[in-house]
């Protein structure tokens, strides 16, 4: 595969950073149901991510890794072999706290399932070979660039959100949202040049990006929606659209209009994911992460 023009491409011989997996591990038998307290709605939304990404991040690194063979640049396979190790590790770290939530009484196993089953059924690699195995790679390698953009404004959120230590959120659940949200940060381009190398069509690019942002908002109300309904404790309230409402006014969670304000940045021609600003708070608290700091002992 050639590398082609059509949007901003960036080479990394220049660059000093290098990402990297970390083996943490977190303890989350004294996590409670609802672990930001009183938000049982906020709890569900971060909730999915211990559903829907484990699955989609390993079907990520999957694509990265068959891309691996037509990466000719010495530092982006490193970058991209690190990013491998990090997804991996993060799907296993949701995957165990998942585990915790069933066995308080949050059964999602059968949800689990079927998301699992849909992601290999639309993201895997379906036995293609030759040409079309290529381009169905390149397929791929757009829309998880388009999905890596908005888990990386997620992080970037999820970095600065105050509000969610003001409220008490479990210390455990509060260092596994922030270390993936700053690790997303960290190695927010890698996707992205590693599909700018292998392809780099602009027509591809928003394609797959408006793609992307068009299943990853109807999937986060439907998973946080099933979370909601199959929530056993009686004190999760019984109005969930008022909790939504009130938990994005004060800033507990995410506006979900970022899924629509976020695209005319990513398809902006010259674009690049390093111009999303720059990643000193997300090494920082990689640098001082419980859970991260652990890893270093």
């Amino acid at each position: 595969m050639a590398e082609q023009a059509g949007a901003t491409q960036r080479r990394y011989h220049d660059e000093a950073h290098a990402i990297h997996a970390r083996d943490v591990h977190f303890d989350f038998d004294s996590v409670p149901m609802h672990y930001v307290p009183g938000e049982a709605l906020a709890t569900h939304i971060v909730n999915v991510m211990h559903l829907v990404l484990p699955e989609g991040e390993r079907a990520m690194a999957q694509a990265l890794a068959e891309a691996l063979p037509y990466i000719d640049d010495e530092r982006l396979r490193e970058e991209v072999t690190g990013f491998i190790g990090q997804e991996t590790m993060h799907a296993n770290s949701h995957e165990a706290a998942r585990r915790h939530l069933q066995s308080i009484g949050l059964d999602v196993d059968s949800y689990v399932g079927k998301v699992a089953w849909l992601v290999d059924r639309i993201l895997g690699d379906h036995g293609l070979t030759g040409r079309a195995k290529e381009e169905w790679l390149k397929e791929r390698l757009g829309l998880f660039a388009g999905m890596e953009h908005y888990t990386a404004v997620l992080g970037e959120w999820l970095l600065n959100a105050d509000i969610l230590e003001a409220k008490g959120m479990h210390p455990a659940m509060l260092d596994l949202v922030r270390w993936h949200g700053a690790e997303e940060v960290e190695h927010r381009s890698v996707v992205y040049d590693a599909f700018m190398h292998l392809d780099g069509s602009y027509a591809r690019k928003a394609r797959t990006a408006i793609l992307a942002s068009a299943t990853l908002l109807p999937l986060f109300i439907v998973s946080t929606a099933y979370l909601y309904r199959k929530d056993p404790s009686p004190q999760k309230g019984r109005f969930w659209g008022l909790q939504f409402w009130s938990a994005t006014r004060r800033g507990v969670i995410p506006k979900w209009t970022v899924f629509l304000t976020e695209m005319p940045r990513y398809l902006r021609p010259g674009f690049h994911p390093s111009q999303l600003g720059p990643m000193d708070k997300a090494l920082r608290y990689l640098a001082h992460s419980p859970a991260a700091r652990a890893a270093h002992k």
